[in-house]
């Protein structure tokens, strides 16, 4: 069957059923579909019978569903034993990286966030044998969730025909092209590969981000001209070494949802009226131009719109020599002079009696120190300020059901306390959010080596979903513990308050829900806010 005779409503595997075709292009279409059974969207990628590597783009496809990380499009099913090949995959809503940059370069630290979680996600698939090849800024999406998605491993190189003697190599290029496009709203690589404005070049060789951008360091410029080959850094070998480098520049923590509050343009009128947003899975098709991003994007806020939505002036000054707002005709000057002395003489009545009174019944002077400021010396002590506490260790922390424990979490333990978002602490990986029935709860138990009053808990982690929960108290077992309470991840920064502040030594950070796709908890950083008990 021809992909040219497939028709919205076509079911494939008696689940899939096709609801709109998103692009028909190079003998395969990407469709949107609903898995009947389990009442999700999906997106399928059916094939023309003359395709010539259908057997091919299965086996990857087939090959990256072993993948597991969240940050990896998962793929739940591909065949090619009946009359039409197909590929089900995770349906990816959200805004690439080329629709956030039609509007302006991003922030540095936030470029050097999505570059580091997509060169984790990547450096995870070649740990699996796995690449992608064909990097551009249409394959990371910011998804409606708040996460980083990477679309295509494997199968991408299929359908484009593309190989590689050096894979890590090529997929280093592609990350550091995607970074300096982020950085520069530029794109350094292919013109196919962006409807992006192309990076200047001098015979051939893009310029530096910072001869593009003003505002990048040196640090995160270097490291992109290592990724290109600009000048004559060492280059990066692997998308491991990428993370590695990008783990030791600043980096800004990405919010949820980082467009929905973004202000409107400063002069709406010269904005001109937007098409209707293409269906997000457009985010799903590779080689082509990109679609017009939508008018509410999901995006760290862009560097230029921050400028231009600075804080509004102040009010005019009321010395200013302008009119009154409620003047009709000249200004009443006489009325206004006696209104002056009046107030004056009632000032001068006020000091008198004020004077009268500092001099106590007694009259005569105070002794030097008396007086007001008498009144400092008795007033309350000032609250202790809220400062971060240094925990002195961390230790993992679970609630077994059935005698099961989890190894994982025992290791990459100071990650969490070495004062970087980037911690690799993580769980396994359970069957669903309850942890499959083994635990209640996972986490860290940051031993403060004394009592202290906490305030609150800052929790830096990496995923979205599930529920994180903070307890306080002097005893190591969870239960034993106060609840003081609990946030959901957004993959950035949450906030646990105490309030009242809660005193123990022992500061609990743990899952008690898993978030989905896989089932897996992570922490980056904890910080712990308060004073010494």
């Amino acid at each position: 069957m021809s992909t040219s005779v497939i028709e919205p409503g076509t079911r494939l595997a008696g689940r899939y059923r096709l609801e709109e075709r998103i692009s028909d292009s190079g003998g395969s279409s990407l469709w949107k579909a609903i898995d009947e059974i389990l009442a999700r969207a999906v997106a399928v990628r059916t094939f023309d019978p003359e395709f010539p590597r259908i057997a091919e783009a299965v086996t990857s496809a087939r090959s990256a569903s072993r993948l597991t990380d969240p940050r990896l499009t998962q793929v739940f099913d591909a065949d090619d034993s009946g009359e039409s090949a197909y590929i089900v995959s995770e349906w990816v809503a959200g805004e690439p990286l080329e629709g956030m940059l039609a509007k302006a370069p991003l922030e540095p630290g936030r470029a050097a966030t999505l570059l580091y979680e997509a060169s984790e996600a990547i450096s995870a698939a070649h740990a699996a044998g796995l690449s992608h090849l064909c990097l551009t800024p249409r394959d990371l999406v910011w998804t409606t969730g708040g996460t980083v998605k990477i679309l295509g491993v494997a199968t991408d190189a299929v359908l484009c025909d593309r190989e590689s003697d050096d894979a890590a190599a090529e997929d280093v290029r592609g990350l550091g092209r995607m970074l300096y496009a982020a950085l520069t709203a530029h794109w350094p690589g292919d013109e196919d590969g962006s409807a992006l404005p192309a990076a200047p070049a001098s015979d051939g060789v893009p310029h530096a981000p910072r001869q593009v951008q003003a505002g990048i360091s040196h640090a995160i410029d270097a490291i992109v001209c290592r990724c290109l080959g600009i000048g004559t850094g060492e280059p990066l070998a692997s998308p491991a070494d990428l993370a590695k480098a990008l783990r030791g520049v600043p980096r800004t923590p990405l919010p949820l949802f980082a467009g929905l509050g973004n202000a409107p343009p400063a002069n709406p009128r010269q904005t001109p009226p937007r098409r209707p947003a293409p269906p997000p899975a457009t985010q799903q098709q590779h080689r082509r131009p990109a679609p017009e991003p939508p008018a509410a994007s999901h995006v760290p806020p862009p560097r230029a719109r921050a400028q231009r939505h600075a804080a509004p002036p102040p009010p005019p000054s009321t010395s200013t020599r302008t009119t009154p707002a409620h003047s009709h005709g000249g200004p009443k000057r006489p009325a206004n002079r006696a209104l002056i002395g009046v107030a004056a003489a009632a000032l001068t009545v006020i000091v008198g009696l004020g004077a009268w009174a500092l001099s106590g019944p007694g009259g005569g002077d105070k002794p030097k120190g008396g007086g007001a400021t008498d009144n400092s010396q008795t007033s309350a002590p000032p609250k202790p300020a809220v400062a971060k506490l240094t925990p002195q260790r961390p230790l993992p922390a679970e609630l077994p059901m059935g005698g099961h424990t989890d190894g994982a979490i025992s290791k990459n333990l100071a990650s969490v306390i070495d004062g970087k978002p980037s911690g690799a602490w993580e769980t396994q990986s359970y069957a669903d959010s309850d942890f499959g029935r083994y635990s209640k709860g996972l986490g860290v138990l940051l031993d403060m080596g004394k009592p202290v009053k906490v305030a609150n808990v800052k929790i830096y982690s990496p995923v979205s979903g599930g529920v994180l929960q903070v307890r306080v108290g002097d005893s190591q077992s969870p239960t034993d513990l106060k609840r003081v309470g609990e946030q959901t991840p957004n993959a950035g920064e949450v906030t646990v308050a105490a309030n009242p502040q809660v005193t123990g030594r022992y500061v609990l950070v743990w899952f008690t829900k898993l978030p989905g796709g896989p089932f897996k908890g992570r922490l980056g950083e904890v910080a712990v806010y308060g004073a010494a008990g």
